[in-house]
């Protein structure tokens, strides 16, 4: 643990969530201050393999004429995270946003994560997240299953299976939000929330629908813009009743590729804009009205988890703010 601690540049926060007070594990779920990733799973891109079924045509036909230049710019601008799913967690992530993807022409139901180019396969990922939870059987996490590409029920039922194959009884059904505290996940030994964004789920009890967990979206390349987006989108969440992630996330648009297309995303969006929005989650509040899930690119650069757990400190009896 402290080998991996310290290949990542962060503390450990292996067992955050097994380690809270009373009075917090007590609390619902949906009031706790939780640090998740964005894309979290494309710390590793496949240059080899064609172009992904979510980008646009315009992008294919451009990586089609300068191939691997081409797909070493497309790399720069679709990795948002440098940790492993191990070291993420390691570091204290619990939420983890995760689109997949079967790779067209490929036979059989192989599923694989996708941000642009394919990454590494589900099942590995599934996998490497289960063993940190035997490990840390305190440790509850939410995988957010929001975007399918070129899949049809086979694949989609090959990847449901899968979840339940990988986690078995981990796997938390679908309860009413307002019930799920860690203290009652803790009980009932599970360990792990699966938002699955489509109909193909609908049947499956440990599949929860996406409409419990929204994560609006700014869509800017402005800070100030997005910290008034997020102001915007937290007043309104107590109305719904659910898990709520603030994505404190900057999305680039085409002139902006065009303008740091050697640079890519961390260098030329995320790192210059990073300290304004960490001023923005420093000052936020879980609770009632407050943030929940928080999520960010490249978490390694500055030790966002801590950051987001230690605001769970100002919900604890003698700091609340009345």
């Amino acid at each position: 643990m402290r080998a991996m601690a310290e290949r990542s540049g962060l503390g450990s926060n292996a067992d955050w969530m097994g380690s809270l007070p009373s009075s917090l594990t007590s609390l619902l779920l949906k009031h706790l201050a939780v640090p998740g990733s964005h894309d979290s799973f494309s710390y590793w891109v496949d240059e080899k393999a064609p172009v992904g079924p979510d980008q646009a045509p315009a992008v294919k036909r451009l990586t089609g004429v300068f191939r691997s230049l081409g797909k070493k710019v497309m790399k720069k601008w679709s990795m948002t995270q440098n940790l492993t799913f191990h070291e993420q967690l390691e570091a204290g992530i619990r939420y983890f946003d995760l689109r997949v993807s079967s790779k067209p022409g490929e036979p059989g139901h192989e599923i694989y994560f996708i941000h642009g180019l394919f990454g590494i396969k589900v099942h590995e990922g599934l996998v490497e997240i289960n063993n940190f939870l035997s490990a840390h059987p305190k440790e509850v996490v939410f995988l957010d299953f929001n975007h399918h590409y070129a899949m049809n029920e086979r694949h989609h039922k090959y990847l449901i299976t899968m979840l339940q194959e990988v986690f078995g009884q981990k796997l938390c059904k679908t309860e009413c939000v307002e019930e799920i505290t860690l203290e009652y996940l803790w009980e009932k030994k599970y360990q792990v929330l699966v938002f699955y964004h489509h109909p193909a789920a609908e049947e499956c009890p440990y599949m929860w629908p996406g409409n419990r967990i929204p994560a609006p979206w700014a869509n800017t390349t402005d800070a100030y813009k997005l910290i008034q987006f997020l102001e915007t989108t937290l007043g309104e969440r107590a109305k719904y009743g659910t898990f709520h992630v603030s994505q404190a996330i900057l999305t680039p648009r085409v002139r902006t590729v065009v303008r740091g297309l050697i640079k890519g995303l961390r260098k030329y969006l995320v790192e210059r804009n990073l300290p304004t929005i960490m001023e923005w989650v420093r000052a936020q509040k879980p609770g009632t009205n407050g943030v929940n899930i928080i999520t960010s690119d490249f978490v390694d650069l500055v030790d966002f988890a801590t950051t987001v757990i230690q605001l769970n400190n100002l919900l604890l009896p003698q700091k609340a703010i009345k």
